[in-house]
């Protein structure tokens, strides 16, 4: 069996119902080629499982860390504080908040133990791909590469919908 190369992006979950909202950001790494690691534990029920997770990602070959949490969402802000790693925060809707809560406790990180925060939800999880990619692809050229061709081929997609929406209007 051919050896798999060592995950460079972990991303953690605080369930696996998360896993519906983060499957962009999923994607998005496959999609780059970048091997990626995934764990479900929970700041609250298993701190001893993301504290160990956390602790040893630097020594596993990550270089970023994506967390994903619904409600209270400590779990980025966990995960930052056992890791000199950036960490990225996604925070997740579905909750009596509609993620505002998951939102405001991420943004909310105090002075020293910071994590970035992306949008609530699906288009959160993919930009938080693209951020911890952008982040490689510094020292990464074929993701830096990549990652214009990405930005190139959006700017495509959206000049084409503007071209048929044209069409439309004109009554072609």
């Amino acid at each position: 069996m051919a050896r798999q190369p060592k995950p460079v992006i972990g991303i953690i979950m605080g369930s696996d119902s998360d896993y519906p909202k983060l499957e962009g950001a999923i994607k998005t790494l496959k999609e780059f080629e970048v091997p990626f690691e995934v764990k479900v534990a929970s700041a609250h029920r298993t701190p001893d499982v993301v504290m160990d997770w956390a602790a040893g990602a630097e020594k596993r070959g990550m270089e970023v860390i994506i967390g994903a949490a619904g409600g209270a969402a400590h779990l980025a802000g966990v995960v930052a504080g056992h890791t000199i790693l950036p960490v990225i925060g996604v925070p997740i809707g579905g909750t009596a908040l509609s993620g505002l809560d998951s939102l405001l406790s991420m943004v909310q990180m105090p002075a020293g133990i910071p994590v970035a925060t992306v949008a609530v939800g699906s288009a959160g999880a993919t930009n938080a791909a693209l951020l911890a990619l952008q982040i490689i692809g510094r020292k990464d050229a074929a993701i830096a590469r990549k990652l214009k061709t990405h930005r190139k081929n959006m700017a495509k997609q959206v000049a084409a919908k503007d071209a048929a929406l044209q069409k439309v209007i004109a009554g072609e």
